[in-house]
């Protein structure tokens, strides 16, 4: 309840224009509540007035403030300050957060961002800025302290006491040899309980785990959460060591990839700004689309009602069952492909493990296709007394509804990531659709075959 209050106050000073106890306040301030009260002041109020605030924070703070703002922010921020002031807060900031900055904004803003850098600064980010955009060289940062084998511990420290300052993490220090190759890793609390006179090599771990730099960042950060990483190194073709992912990092990274998955599972394009801050048009457009594909696809389902009109017109009672065999059918593969997608997410399942998926989701749709057979079976039975054949065709049609529905939602991820599509594509939507068109041709193909329809 105490930050809520500060919140407000902060805004109540922000509107009074009382700048010099705002200046106060926010210096005491983290800087992520900070960069929460320019969005919350951004919203209320004129660009200008967010450009002044930010003048008022500090230089280091400033720059601290800046990487938790939104991409439109940081543009806000920039149009609004001097090259002088633009320097500083690139100089400050550190690599992958630049990085992240300038893919962000729109390409005047990057020319001036890039302007305005030291020239070791622009040569450092043009090269993090030339690896693809969703590989681990683009969320690496190239600040983090190197040692050599042949220091000694107290070398060591001092190292870490000079370079410390500028890096992103000194909890883990990387052992490389004259040509920057990675020969191994060492930690802090490593150093600090060995003797001063031993050598790096002697307590270092070389036996490293580490990324390149063209791998694909989801696959890097979900070595975090195996591992229980804080850091991991990244290294180029030739095993040079070109700089470190750090778990805040691997976390925005998994945050961001959840974040696709879910719009993707629920049938919209992803979308990387906020609900509110996204324009009408562009939530609109980024729902269309699959909404057209859904459409157009679930015209697949009148055309079979269509092929099987003689067969419900003889029996009409036959059609009161068809949304509770839909319902069913598509929550069943919905269940099967939400736990494959995540587990492909988590790197639980692999495309290799495609016969094993497979098996298994049978083996459960089975069960649970028995289960709920036998209980629709008793309820007809009660509700339309003498009428076994009707239930029969009910129950057996809900069966194998439900032993195909879960093996095709095991599938159709699994074909997904096999083809280098988004296994998220064949989530609920998709499946349901697919499903509602096969449950219905079982449950006719059934009704014909038991009760002698032609």
């Amino acid at each position: 309840m105490e930050h809520i209050f500060r919140l407000q106050e902060a805004l109540r000073l922000a509107q009074e224009k009382n700048y010099p106890l705002l200046r106060q306040m926010l210096a005491q301030e983290n800087e992520a509540d900070i960069a929460q009260f320019l969005e919350e002041v951004y919203s209320q109020s004129s660009p200008q007035t967010v450009v002044l605030i930010f003048r008022l924070l500090p230089k280091e703070l400033a720059a601290q403030v800046f990487s938790f703002l939104m991409g439109d922010m940081q543009a806000v921020i920039v149009s609004g300050i001097t090259d002088q002031e633009l320097s500083g807060i690139v100089e400050e900031l550190s690599v992958d957060d630049a990085v992240d900055m300038l893919e962000e904004l729109p390409a005047n803003v990057v020319k001036r961002v890039l302007k305005s850098a030291k020239p070791s600064t622009r040569q450092m980010l043009n090269r993090f800025l030339n690896y693809p955009e969703n590989s681990a060289g683009s969320i690496m940062t190239a600040e983090f302290v190197d040692l050599r084998r042949s220091m000694t511990v107290a070398q060591a420290i001092h190292r870490i006491r000079t370079m410390g300052a500028d890096s992103e993490t000194i909890y883990t220090c990387y052992v490389i040899d004259e040509g920057r190759v990675l020969d191994g890793v060492v930690t802090v609390r490593e150093l600090l309980l060995a003797r001063d006179e031993q050598l790096v090599q002697e307590i270092m771990d070389d036996h490293v785990i580490c990324a390149a730099a063209t791998d694909d960042r989801e696959e890097v950060a979900s070595l975090f959460s195996k591992y229980g990483f804080l850091a991991l190194p990244v290294v180029d073709a030739e095993h040079r060591l070109v700089g470190i992912v750090t778990v805040d990092d691997a976390v925005e990274v998994l945050e961001q990839e959840a974040t696709e998955d879910f719009e993707r599972m629920a049938a919209m394009q992803p979308s990387h700004k906020s609900y509110l801050k996204t324009s009408v048009f562009t939530l609109a457009k980024s729902r269309i689309l699959w909404l057209l594909v859904l459409m157009i696809s679930g015209m697949i389902t009148g055309g079979i009602l269509g092929k099987y009109e003689e067969a419900f017109a003889s029996l009409p009672i036959l059609v009161t069952f068809i949304p509770m065999l839909t319902d069913t059918g598509g929550n069943a593969g919905s269940q099967s492909s939400t736990l494959v997608i995540r587990g492909m997410a988590l790197s639980e399942i692999r495309p290799r493990d495609f016969f094993a998926v497979i098996w298994k989701e049978a083996r459960v749709s089975f069960l649970v296709g028995a289960a709920l057979s036998a209980v629709n079976f008793v309820r007809l039975i009660i509700t339309y007394p003498g009428n076994v054949l009707l239930a029969l065709t009910v129950a057996v049609a809900l069966f194998v509804t439900v032993v195909v529905a879960k093996t095709l939602g095991g599938m159709l991820p699994m074909i997904a990531k096999t083809l280098k599509l988004d296994p998220a594509i064949m989530a609920a939507p998709l499946i349901t659709t697919i499903v509602d068109a096969v449950s219905l041709m079982i449950y006719f193909s059934v009704a014909q075959l038991l009760f002698g329809m032609a």
